[in-house]
Order: C-alpha cells, then sequence, then structure tokens
C-alpha cells in the first residue's frame, strides 16, 4: 500500500514538473520548434557529411548549421526585410495619397457594373464589401509599417531568438538520435508506437516545411516575374505576398493575381490582363495543383482537403506557425486511430502501416523495468 502511494505520488509530482517546464518553455516555443524542423529536415544532409568525417559530431553538427544558414535562414532573412521594406513605402504612400485603393476598386466596378449586381443579388451590400477591402489593404500595409518600427524596436529580442534558434538546432543535429532514444525509453506508450509515431512526425514536418516552403519560393518568383514583365508596380513586394498566401492550398498566390488581372482590365489594359490571367491560371496554378500533392500530401498521405482544412486551422491557432503544426497534428491524429483500429480491431486492415520492429525487451511481471 505505501509503495502504490510512493509510485502515485512521483508520477503525480512528475506531471506537475513536466508541465512547469512546459509553461517554463512556452517563450521559446517559435524557436524550439523551428529549431526541430532544421534538425529534421537536414538530418539526411548530416548524414552524408557524417559518411566523408567520420566520427567528429560536433565538426558535423557545425558544418551542417552552416549549411543551413547558408541555403535557407539567411535567404528567408533577406526576403522577410525586402517585404517590410516594401510594404512600409506602400504604407507611405497611401498615407500621402499617392496609392488610393477605393479609387482602384470603384474604377473596377465603373467598368464591370456586374459585380455590384452580382453582390446585390444575394444581399450583399458593395459598399461594405468595398470599404471592408480598403480597410484589409491599408491595414495590411501598416502592419508592416509597425512590424517594421517593432524589428527596430525589438531588434535584440528578435536575434536572441534566433541565436537561441540556431544553438538548439546545433544540439539536436549532434544529439538527435540519442534525444529520439531516451525518449522512446522514457515514454509509456509501447516501443513500437512510439517509433511509428516518431517517425510519422518526422515525416509530416519534413514535407510540410520542404513541400510548403518550395511551393511558396516557386509561386512567388513566378508571380513576382509575370508581374515585372507586366511593369506593375511592387512587383517584389507582391511576389513575396503571393508566397506567403501560397501557403493556403487551394486558393493562395490567385488572392493577389486575380485582383491585379482584373484591375488591368477595368483599366483597359486586356493584353495585360488576359498575359496575366493566362500565367497565373495555367503556370503558378499547374505549379501548385502538381506540386502539393507530390511534395506535402504524397509525404504526409494525408488526402488533400484534409491538408487544407489542417493547414487553414493549424494558421488560426498557432499563427505563422500553423502551416507545419496544423497537418502535424492532423498526420498524429490519423496514425493515433490507425494505431487504435489495428490493434483493437477484429480484422486487421491491410491498409493501415504496420508497427516497425521492436527490440523492447521483455522483463517478468516482477522486475524493476515492468
Amino acid at each position: 500500500m505505501y509503495e502504490k502511494l510512493e509510485t502515485r505520488t512521483f508520477l503525480a509530482m512528475l506531471v506537475g514538473v513536466s508541465l512547469a517546464f512546459i509553461l517554463l518553455m512556452k517563450p521559446f516555443f517559435g524557436p524550439i520548434f523551428w529549431a526541430v524542423a532544421i534538425a529534421l529536415i537536414f538530418h539526411p544532409v548530416r548524414q552524408k557529411v557524417a559518411t566523408k568525417l567520420g566520427d567528429r559530431p560536433n565538426l558535423i553538427a557545425l558544418l551542417t548549421l552552416i549549411l543551413c544558414l547558408v541555403i535557407v535562414i539567411i535567404p528567408v532573412l533577406a526576403l522577410v526585410t525586402s517585404l517590410v521594406a516594401e510594404g512600409v513605402l506602400v504604407y507611405q504612400r497611401i498615407q500621402e495619397g499617392e496609392l488610393k485603393p477605393g479609387e482602384y476598386i470603384d474604377q473596377v466596378v465603373s467598368s464591370f457594373p456586374a459585380i455590384e449586381a452580382f453582390f446585390a443579388e444575394f444581399g450583399v451590400n458593395f459598399n461594405d464589401v468595398r470599404d471592408r477591402a480598403v480597410n484589409v489593404f491599408v491595414g495590411g500595409s501598416q502592419l508592416l509599417a509597425k512590424q517594421a518600427i517593432g524589428f527596430g524596436q525589438n531588434t535584440f529580442q528578435f536575434f536572441i531568438g534566433l541565436a537561441l534558434m540556431v544553438y538548439v538546432a546545433f544540439f539536436l543535429l549532434r544529439d538527435g538520435s540519442k534525444l529520439v532514444e531516451l525518449m522512446i525509453r522514457a515514454l509509456p506508450l509501447g516501443d513500437a508506437r512510439e517509433r511509428l509515431l516518431f517517425a510519422k512526425f518526422a515525416e509530416v514536418t519534413r514535407a510540410t516545411v520542404k513541400g510548403n516552403l518550395l511551393i511558396a519560393i516557386i509561386q512567388g518568383a513566378l508571380g513576382g516575374f509575370i508581374f515585372w514583365a507586366l511593369n506593375i508596380q511592387g512587383a517584389l513586394l507582391w511576389g513575396v505576398v503571393m508566397a506567403i498566401v501560397s501557403l493556403l492550398p487551394a486558393v493562395g498566390a490567385a488572392l493577389v493575381w486575380v485582383p491585379a488581372a482584373i484591375y488591368l482590365a477595368a483599366t483597359g489594359d486586356f493584353i495585360s490582363a488576359a498575359i496575366l490571367t493566362a500565367f497565373g491560371a495555367v503556370v503558378i496554378g499547374l505549379s501548385d495543383n502538381l506540386l502539393r500533392p507530390i511534395l506535402v500530401g504524397r509525404d504526409t498521405k494525408l488526402p488533400d482537403y484534409m491538408v487544407l482544412l489542417s493547414t487553414l486551422g493549424g494558421l488560426a491557432m498557432f499563427g505563422i506557425n500553423g502551416f507545419v503544426m496544423g497537418p502535424l497534428v492532423a498526420a498524429l491524429f490519423m496514425a493515433f486511430w490507425g494505431i487504435f483500429i489495428r490493434e483493437f480491431s477484429e480484422e486487421h486492415d491491410p491498409e493501415l502501416p504496420d508497427l516497425p520492429e521492436t527490440t523492447e525487451p521483455k522483463h517478468p511481471p516482477d522486475s524493476p523495468a515492468s
């Protein structure tokens, strides 16, 4: 009886200390999460470096991290900086009266009066839609301007987070395999289940980060190129915006190039509007429709609708980190239920993945490890 009380007390304190540690790490969730993502994505690179350098873990992790900085982190920082700078210029031009979003919308409606009639059929006041669209445009540029000011005021905090991410990524690249094995030993789910869940976690994280970022880069570059070719102002800004909104499956970059094509048609530039529409539908659209199922859906083994819903839900719940967290939660949900159905259903479903082989030792009932 006393031994059971000791065990229960210890487990209760273990849960309490673990929750306290999670709350302690909560302010650093972003840097830690992206450090884990970097370690998972660049693990194959680390393995190739290790085959050439041998048993030199510190040097292997350092070289892998340097490659990550050169290939990913520095270019992303440059793009974000460019986006903020362009957004500040747009906001300044709006404040000075050079850009008038409301007049652009009025010009489109005057050229295509059927738009207002279309909204009227559904009982929607077009003026309210217009005002909201203007507020979104102005608010977006204002947000970028505030981010620029905030970045200037919180530069130290930003670089602390960046340094923390790089620091944690180094140790995860060096000791990640040992940490995974330690967690498998510690978690009471059964080694086979834990290996399956960790494998799913790594698979989904790699697929969503690599797939979505690659698609974002491709669509942003294509969108920025066609805007530049058609001499549309702010090609760099709109290219980066298209890269960001392309994180949303199904709609993505169309949120930017479709209104631009409509405006070009409203101003009488039908050739540019036709070129932009064709390029957006065929080149940009097909790059999303072809690459996303291959790079994201196939590797996560999630249907397209689940990828869309989980991405939207993740963005709403976790912010920008949600484009990874959403599909990750959905994939783990599917994995847990797959394990449950396979182990507790009377008939084995051949479509469900088998548990990986485990080397978990079979302890006798009275042993300390049981």
